[in-house]
């Protein structure tokens, strides 16, 4: 049992090492006025939307708090406070980092390429390091004080519930500010991407904070959370105490390991960031299966410390394999996306058919991987093997998140070189790194989809041995066991409505970016045609106004979907019962992991096929063939940033939520 006191130690050395990182990043030179001016903006606007999505949810969150409370008492409530928390935490500290960080790495890049990737990929790991630390801290530190993981199995549903508003809130707020940049700044002005004269340019740099940093951080610290308490429960079942603490324990090897991977991440003035980010994740994942075998093999005897070995590696195999499919789909140095740039050539509905079919054919080779690896742990280490995979594949998420936050760091210190027009040798440096964060962005959406998936599966076993447990339920069971039959008409209803919420939440989430952008797109409109002298550099654009556009649009906008992924698990479990839902999570999943690779590899396609152009293929930018690129990335873009990454929440939310009614439930 003292070994448990090693997962909220590590919890602990992870937040004490992101506030180094933050502070080394604040020590930095941030540049001229102008530099710093835009810094502000960019950091005021982010903390502004942040304010309100958070507002926004608390009475949500204290309506929740309370239902607990009467329903089960104070430590399944407080055990949701805390998770929700916890995430709002995460989504300020990296929030903060990230948008103090940009302007600083712009003035690095003035000096060298190392320099700036330091800056930018340190103020990325203060999210990545802030998400593991406070996920680790705060679920063993709940098991500590209640020695229970099925009570603290509510701190992964408040974290499942700040995640999908974060991704949801952030997604649409977003695409809003990025479409009517685009649509407006590019093609109707003919001006440059990051231009000053733009009035949604400020927004644009938020929103590459608020989704890819706060929504992605969200959703990883909810995946953090869902998976360590679904295997803590599996692991209670079949193995007792040594079973609910093992996963605490590869927590913080992973926490270890990304801390000690972050000094690999370094380079040279003509050497590629992507290698140096690349030998961080790797580094990550080999001393992650070191330490794990030899954790396994303390904690576990023999014959089940190898199977539970092999489920975290098959984990670990799942993490790399996934990055690279998703490179392949989506980079421009790769065919599928060359194609979808050949196919703009007569037009953008030729782009868009190619790359809708990219993104279809991108769900299979993913899914084979994550059914190979299911099968693998399964073999080796049963329904706790499963879960293990899930959070062999999780633990890393310290080094994840840190790659995937430097990108908009990059991509914001690329907009302020641009707008306070310093020397192009400082914008060849800055687009350097922006490349290799557009790049590190779509690896880390197939990460989270692929986590998102292991989770579900984990959650689902979860949820099937607390039905188990359930003495109403005595009746569904087989060897003490619930087994679903498919030619059960509730079951089969259960699966259609499960594979049918993704498709709506899709659509509520696209046409709420269209409504969105639609509002944008009016107002850049009109600043163009009422303020003098935008076009000539002499009138200031509102760009106040734009950040409040999106961000009034987000708030209003995530509230629908957010309902229905909370309530349909509720109305499905109590009105049609245990097997039902057992069907709803199993079509939810399926539905769900397709849709967020079909969107989320065909959005990133979409985007790098129109950069591919730009760098000069097919006649470069102002021809008809960027052009039409220019308008498949635009539909790509709630595609990638918005609808697909808010999949990975969803089907998690059911996954918890059902795992937190399974004792509830009566028929």
């Amino acid at each position: 049992m003292e070994l448990l006191y090693l997962a909220p130690l590590a919890g602990i050395v992870a937040l004490l090492f992101a506030a180094y990182l933050m502070s080394s990043v604040l020590k930095e030179d941030s540049g001229n006025a102008k530099m710093r001016e835009l810094s502000q903006a960019i950091f005021e606007g982010a903390m502004a939307f942040l304010n309100r999505q958070y507002k926004t949810l608390i009475p949500f969150t204290i309506g929740i708090f309370v239902i607990l409370f009467i329903v089960d008492g104070y430590k399944l409530a407080s055990s949701f406070l805390v998770g929700a928390i916890c995430s709002a935490i995460a989504g300020y500290i990296g929030m903060t980092s990230t948008t103090k960080a940009n302007a600083r790495t712009t003035e690095a890049a003035r000096h060298s390429l190392n320099k700036a990737l330091g800056v930018s990929f340190r103020a990325g790991a203060v999210m990545g390091m802030s998400v593991a630390g406070l996920g680790l801290l705060g679920v063993s530190t709940l098991y500590i004080l209640f020695r229970d993981p099925v009570v603290i199995n509510s701190f992964a549903f408040g974290a499942s519930a700040i995640a999908f508003f974060a991704r949801i809130g952030g997604g649409i707020f977003t695409k809003a500010a990025d479409v009517g940049a685009d649509l407006v700044g590019k093609v109707e002005a003919g001006i440059p991407e990051d231009d000053p004269r733009n009035p949604a340019v400020i927004a644009d740099n938020v929103g590459d904070n608020v989704g890819d940093t706060a929504g992605m951080g969200a959703d990883l610290f909810e995946s953090y959370g869902a998976t360590a308490i679904a295997a803590m429960l599996i692991g209670n079942t079949l193995f007792g105490v040594t079973g609910a603490i093992f996963p605490l324990l590869i927590g913080a090897a992973g926490i270890a390991a990304s801390i000690i991977s972050t000094f690999f991440v370094r380079t040279t003035e003509d050497g590629d960031p992507q290698a140096a980010l690349n030998r961080g994740l790797w580094a990550t994942n080999i001393i992650t299966a070191v330490l794990s075998y030899l954790l396994a093999t303390a904690v576990f005897d023999g014959k089940n410390a190898f199977g539970i070995f092999i489920a975290i590696i098959s984990g670990l195999v799942v993490n790399v394999l996934i990055g690279m499919l998703t490179e392949y789909y989506t980079s421009n140095d790769k065919a599928p996306c060359q194609h979808i740039a050949d196919a703009s050539q007569t037009g953008a509905a030729t782009n868009i058919i190619a790359g809708i079919a990219n993104g279809l054919r991108s769900t299979g080779l993913p899914m084979i991987v994550f059914c190979a690896a299911t099968w693998l742990a399964f073999s080796q280490a049963g329904i706790y093997g499963i879960a293990m995979a899930a959070m062999g594949m999780l633990c890393t998420a310290g080094m994840v998140v840190a790659v995937d936050s430097f990108g908009p760091v990059a991509d914001n210190a690329g907009g302020i070189a641009e707008m306070a027009e310093l020397g192009p040798e400082v914008r060849k440096t800055t687009d350097k790194l922006d490349s290799v964060g557009n790049t590190t962005a779509a690896i880390a959406k197939g990460f989270a989809i692929g986590s998102a998936a292991l989770t579900a599966l984990a959650l689902f076993t979860a949820f099937a041995e607390e039905v188990a447990k359930n003495p109403k339920l005595s009746g569904l069971l087989v060897d003490g066991h619930l087994v679903v039959n498919l030619t059960e008409p509730g079951v089969i209803i259960g699966i259609f409505l499960g594979a049918t919420l993704p498709f709506l939440v899709c659509a509520f989430t696209m046409e709420a970016v269209g409504k969105a952008a639609f509002e944008m797109i009016g107002e850049v409109r009109r600043q163009f045609r009422e303020i003098p002298g935008i076009m000539e550099g002499t009138g200031r654009p509102d760009y106040a106004k734009c950040v409040d556009i999106s961000t009034k649009a987000a708030i209003r906008e995530m509230l629908l979907p957010g309902a229905f992924a909370v309530g349909s698990p509720l109305i499905v479990g109590f009105l049609l019962g245990a097997k039902a839902l057992a069907g709803f999570l199993a079509g939810v999943t399926a539905s769900g992991v397709l849709l967020a690779i079909f969107m989320s590899n065909a959005g990133g396609a979409w985007d790098n096929a129109k950069k591919y152009i730009e760098a000069g293929k097919f006649g470069g930018k102002g021809t008809p063939t960027h052009a039409a690129a220019v308008i498949g990335d635009t539909v790509g873009d709630p595609f990638k940033d918005t609808s697909g990454p808010a999949m990975n929440p969803l089907i998690k939310v059911a996954g918890t939520i059902s795992l937190i009614i399974a004792p509830l439930l009566f028929f």
